[in-house]
């Protein structure tokens, strides 16, 4: 593992640590997604600052809200590592409040709110909001009972594009169609498709890299999960252009997953092995990242801030969905 990889591997589990030290009623599968908010940001989790962060949340929402949900502990991440904290959740609730003229309430809309807030000036929060509903409603003519409110995630994404709605759904339908029958989950190829979508190359070229990928991991042992975590497997696929390229990124998933399987809370009582496959994918995006992050989206390939954000949105779905059903789980037993 070269130096730069070792150090954001150091550095996403020392944040991992120290946000569970300081938070440690959350749920374990919203730790390492807040631990790579930090490490992308190149950021060391300060406890002091997300307690002021923690402030702020409960200062502008309800006990009831949505942004004291289960992604909670995520927001306060996100607003962590602002520069102007009261700022961006000040625009963020702007635009959560823009998005539920559109959408009902859910845990996801507050994702897709920072998300917006991030990205475009106030006077557009109006319009994305009704961007997102229209691409989110062509989703849901293409496969009505696939698409629900995690998809609205991925719909924000795609309305901050400068593509057409139809262009971006029609091409997730296409990479849809091609990995139909690859995966059992129907839902997880949907949220697959809509995160390749975003990337301006030919659908076939995209699937393809992406499925090289699933399967030069499996055939070193390392199966990728192919539930919720799917999705943020189109990220790493598409870093790269060329086979000797791809077969490093491959290279650098394996051995920080050998490392992170040397980890307290990844071990056998721990977060399984797909799920820390993913951990492992999402960091090695941020390695790839760091060299591409001044640099415009190219045509050829994702670039370095759609890329992370597809990734992290992606894991912050994965997290969300692990999160609800080891809650359902429990209360029924």
């Amino acid at each position: 593992m070269d130096q730069k990889l070792n150090s954001l591997c150091d550095l996403f589990i020392r944040n991992r640590d120290i946000i569970k030290s300081e938070f440690f009623w959350e749920s374990s599968y919203i730790y390492p997604v807040c631990a790579a908010i930090f490490m992308e940001k190149g950021r060391t989790a300060d406890p002091e600052r997300m307690e002021e962060c923690k402030k702020i949340l409960k200062d502008n929402t309800g006990i009831f809200s949505n942004f004291r949900g289960i992604v909670k502990l995520a927001m306060i991440s996100l607003l962590a590592v602002d520069s102007e904290p009261e700022r961006k959740m000040t625009h963020s609730m702007e635009v959560y409040d823009a998005l539920k003229d559109h959408f009902f309430a859910s845990s996801y809309l507050p994702v897709a709110s920072m998300l917006i807030a991030d990205t475009v000036q106030p006077s557009e929060y109006e319009s994305i909001a009704g961007r997102t509903r229209r691409i989110y409603d062509l989703m849901k003519a293409d496969h009505p009972f696939l698409t629900c409110s995690e998809d609205s995630i991925f719909a924000a994404m795609m309305a901050l594009s400068d593509r057409q709605e139809a262009e971006l759904v029609e091409e997730a339908e296409q990479c849809y169609d091609i990995l139909h029958g690859q995966f059992i989950s129907c839902n997880a190829i949907q949220s697959l498709s809509h995160v390749l979508a975003m990337v301006n190359l030919p659908a076939d070229v995209k699937c393809r890299r992406t499925m090289d990928l699933f399967y030069g991991l499996k055939k070193r042992g390392y199966t990728y999960g192919t539930g919720y975590e799917l999705a943020t497997l189109g990220v790493p696929a598409l870093l790269v252009s060329d086979s000797s390229e791809q077969d490093k990124v491959l290279e650098e998933i394996i051995e920080v997953d050998d490392f992170l399987s040397g980890q307290k809370g990844y071990g056998l009582l721990g977060i399984g092995r797909k799920q820390r496959l993913m951990h492992s994918a999402l960091i090695v995006t941020s390695a790839h990242m760091e060299q591409d992050a001044a640099q415009t989206i190219r045509q050829a390939a994702i670039g370095g801030t759609v890329s992370m954000m597809a990734a992290q949105q992606a894991a912050m779905c994965a997290a969300v969905a692990a999160s609800s059903a080891a809650a359902a789980s429990s209360a029924s037993s």
